[in-house]
Parts: C-alpha cells; sequence; structure tokens
C-alpha cells in the first residue's frame, strides 16, 4: 500500500486537503502555506507541480528546502505517531496531512507553522 501513496499525485490529494479546510471554515491560501512552509517551494513551483500531476515521491525528493522544525510535528495521524514513522517518505507526507489535519481543527496558523 505505501508504494501506491508513492505513487499518487500530490495534486489528487490536494483537493482533499482543501476541501478538509474549507469545510471547517479556513483557505487555500492556509493550506497552500502550510505546503510552501513545508517543503520550501514558491507558489508557483507548488502550483507547477499540481498542474503536472507530479507524484509524492517527486514532490518530496524536489523540494527546495525541508522545514528544519518539521520534526516538531508530532502526533498521530491515522491512528500512527508520526514520530513513529521509520520510512522518510511516508513520514514527509503524514508531516504534510498533520499541518492540514490542524488547520481544520482551527488551530492557529503561528502554532501550525511552529513559530
Amino acid at each position: 500500500m505505501t508504494h501506491r501513496i508513492y505513487a499518487m499525485s500530490v495534486a489528487s490529494v490536494y483537493v482533499h486537503y482543501v476541501a478538509k479546510a474549507e469545510k471547517k471554515g479556513r483557505t487555500k491560501a492556509e493550506v497552500d502555506q502550510v505546503i510552501l512552509w513545508l517543503t520550501g517551494f514558491s507558489q508557483g513551483q507548488l502550483e507547477r507541480h499540481l498542474a503536472d500531476k507530479t507524484d509524492f515521491q517527486t514532490f518530496f525528493a524536489k523540494a527546495p528546502a525541508l522545514n528544519a522544525n518539521r520534526d516538531k510535528i508530532t502526533g498521530t495521524i491515522c491512528g500512527v505517531r508520526i514520530e513513529e514513522i521509520e520510512d522518510p517518505l511516508m513520514r514527509e507526507i503524514r508531516y504534510l496531512d498533520k499541518l492540514v489535519d490542524e488547520i481544520a481543527k482551527g488551530r492557529p496558523m503561528e502554532k501550525i507553522l511552529r513559530a
């Protein structure tokens, strides 16, 4: 199953991230902000990856600057403790999932971005 997630396009999941945030009164801009914070992509680079339907493996491999504070993202996602995920790529994907969850739960952006 893990390898299927790696091959999924970020764009195919991104629409669900945005829908989840908007359902809770948050915005697409906030979802983009956490993605840019996590990966170091510019808005234009993110939009290109979404348009190109880049898979997760390539998306994280091409991330220009994975945020040094991402290891401060802790807790559980899908019943699994993020800090216990051994596979580096799966951990990056789950960091992103957790950030979007925090947006949907109404957490302030400065806390989500570990400021």
